[in-house]
């Protein structure tokens, strides 16, 4: 599987390196194709990267003004947010090409980025996740309900730990 450049991800001003780092292994096991965040508090934290994968080194991890700018063609904004009249992510049906924005681990994203998007949605559980676990929820529900062929065999052998050779025996 190759990175997705139809597989954007958005922060809004994240405050936690731990949930960067996390988001960043969420985008590499999903193989999103960028990860963009507003705001100055990751910045300031980001020499505590949780990254133990070194995902930045191959998906762009870029602070920018404005998460919806410079945007590839026919790219779909989803806002994934606890807001009233907000769709429920089991039923969302996922744009062949989006960048998915969330929010902060303490706030939400900004109304002025809410009213610009083609779609919002939330994931209907009791009180909020935290960012990364919002973030791989929403990657997994896209894959799930794609029809993404996988030799599951080869994706097991590949994706695992050097450590783990365990085999399902019947």
């Amino acid at each position: 599987m190759s990175k997705d450049r139809s597989v954007f991800i958005g922060l809004c001003n994240p405050k936690s390196p731990e949930n960067v780092g996390s988001v960043l292994r969420a985008a590499g096991c999903y193989q999103a194709g960028e990860v963009r965040y507003i705001g100055e508090r990751f910045s300031r934290a980001s020499k505590y990267s949780t990254d133990t994968k070194n995902i930045n080194n191959s998906i762009p991890l870029t602070q920018v003004d404005d998460l919806l700018h410079d945007l590839p063609a026919g790219m779909r904004v989803v806002c994934v947010e606890l807001a009233e009249g907000a769709v429920s992510l089991p039923s969302f049906v996922h744009p062949e090409r989006a960048i998915y924005i969330f929010g902060p681990e303490d706030g939400s994203i900004p109304q002025q980025v809410i009213d610009k998007a083609d779609a919002v949605v939330y994931v209907p559980t009791i009180g909020c996740m935290n960012l990364a676990a919002t973030v791989n929820v929403v990657l997994y529900d896209r894959l799930a309900k794609s029809d993404l062929q996988i030799d599951d065999v080869e994706r097991i052998k590949s994706s695992r730990d050097v450590n783990n050779r365990l085999v399902v025996r019947s």
